[in-house]
């Protein structure tokens, strides 16, 4: 799902109840992640909640990601950082405005001040990775 969709979803609904229970429904259809690559060094830090993080170049060189969470809320963050970045080259990915999309999407404004951390903790873990294409 691009960014664009995701804001277009988020707008259809009337209040930020719904957007909450929306963003929680999409982080249960992230792929599943093998327990046994949570390990400390896919643990993303800065997050309240227990983050990991797998992230890889496709065969077209394409950033992928494999992310879980212990928190519902944090996997449906997750899922936004998959349509800021998935599927996305590495100068694609330099040029994403993430605290505009953040704001786009009205989460400045709605979610708390340690769940942002944690958001763009991930959204950190993906930049580094970008910065060193390929490798």
């Amino acid at each position: 799902m691009s960014i664009d969709e995701l804001v277009d979803n988020f707008q259809a609904f009337d209040d930020w109840e719904s957007r909450y229970e929306y963003l929680i429904d999409l982080g249960k259809h992230l792929p599943p992640m093998d327990d046994a690559l949570k390990t400390p060094s896919t643990r993303v830090s800065g997050c309240l909640s227990e983050v990991w993080m797998v992230l890889s170049w496709d065969k077209d060189g394409r950033v992928a990601l494999l992310a879980d969470s212990d928190a519902v809320l944090v996997k449906g963050l997750i899922a936004v950082v998959s349509a800021l970045f998935v599927g996305k080259t590495a100068a694609e990915a330099a040029k994403v405005d993430v605290a505009g999309e953040f704001a786009r999407l009205g989460l400045d404004q709605h979610i708390s001040p340690n769940r942002r951390n944690g958001f763009f903790s991930m959204v950190q873990r993906v930049k580094v990775f970008t910065a060193a294409p390929n490798t």
